[in-house]
C-alpha cells in the first residue's frame, strides 16, 4: 500500500510552533484511550505531544496510526550545549544519542549531534553532556519520536531551535509538569510571582522561547517542509535539507 503523502510532525507544547499552525484545521482524535488535537494542512499534521520522551512516543505513534505518512519528524526546543548555539539558533542533527541506553539514531540533518535526556539540565551537568557525549544540544524527545519512525518503517528527521543556551539556568519547570507531559501553567505561574528574584530569569527565558519558536518555524520552510511552503511546493522523501 501506498503511504499518504504527508508529514506528521511532533512537537512537545504548541508555543513552540504556534506561527507554524495558526491558520490549520484542529481535528480531535482518540488513540488508545488518549485524546490528541492534530493540526493539519494539505500536505502535513502535526501533533503537540506533551513534554518527556513518554508522551512523545505515545504522540508519535498516535500520529502515524492516524494519517498513516511517509515521514515523521520530532520539532522543537532544545538547550545549547555548545557555548556557540545561541537562542534562536536552528539544529538539524546528523546523529541523534539516547542517553537512555546509548543507542544512535540517524537525525535527517547535517548540524552535528543531538542527545536526547531524561530531564532539563542546568549549565554544569550541560557542561559534562557535552563532554561524554560529544553532542552540541540536548532536548528529551527527539529519540521517542525516531523509535516510533523506525517502528512503522518510515523516514525520520529531526529539526530543532535552542530556547536556552549553554549558560542558562533553567527554571524547575519539570516541578509543574503532569502526567500527560503539559506544564501545569496556572502553578508555574504562581510560583514564578512568589519569586522576584526568579523574574528575569523567567523573562529571559520566554524572550529566548519566542524568538526559538519564530526561527523553528522558519526553518520548516528552509528545510523544504510544504506544510510552511504551500501547496505549489511537496516535499520528496528522497530529498535532503536546503540550506
Amino acid at each position: 500500500m501506498q503511504r499518504s503523502p504527508k508529514v506528521a510532525i511532533v512537537a512537545a507544547m504548541e508555543r513552540e510552533v504556534r506561527p507554524l499552525v495558526e491558520n490549520w484545521r484542529e481535528t480531535e482524535r482518540e488513540h488508545q484511550g488518549r485524546g490528541f488535537t492534530f493540526f493539519e494542512d494539505e500536505h502535513a499534521v502535526l501533533v503537540c505531544g506533551g513534554i518527556g520522551a513518554e508522551a512523545a512516543r505515545r504522540a508519535g505513534e498516535a500520529i502515524v496510526v492516524a494519517y498513516d505518512p511517509f515521514m515523521l519528524m520530532s520539532v522543537g526546543f532544545a538547550g545549547a550545549l555548545d557555548q556557540g548555539l545561541r537562542a534562536g539558533s536552528v539544529f538539524a542533527p546528523h546523529t541523534i544519542i539516547d542517553a537512555g541506553d546509548g543507542s544512535r539514531i540517524e537525525g535527517g540533518g547535517d548540524d552535528g549531534v543531538l542527545l536526547s535526556f531524561a530531564s532539563i539540565v542546568g549549565p554544569e551537568q550541560k557542561a559534562r553532556l557535552a563532554k561524554a557525549y560529544g553532542a552540541q544540544a540536548v532536548d528529551m524527545e527527539a529519540a521517542a519520536v525516531a523509535r516510533a519512525a523506525q517502528a512503522h518503517g518510515i523516514e525520520f528527521r529531526a529539526i530543532k531551535a535552542i530556547s536556552d543556551e549553554a549558560d542558562f539556568a533553567m527554571p524547575p519547570l519539570l516541578a509543574f509538569l503532569g502526567d500527560d507531559g503539559r506544564l501545569k501553567t496556572a502553578k508555574l505561574v504562581v510560583y514564578a510571582v512568589l519569586r522576584p528574584w526568579l523574574w528575569l530569569r523567567f523573562a529571559r527565558l520566554a524572550r529566548n522561547s519566542y524568538r526559538a519558536a519564530n526561527a523553528l518555524c522558519a526553518a520548516l520552510a528552509r528545510f523544504n517542509c510544504p506544510a510552511a511552503l504551500g501547496p505549489r511546493r511537496q516535499l520528496q522523501p528522497a530529498s535532503g535539507p536546503e540550506r
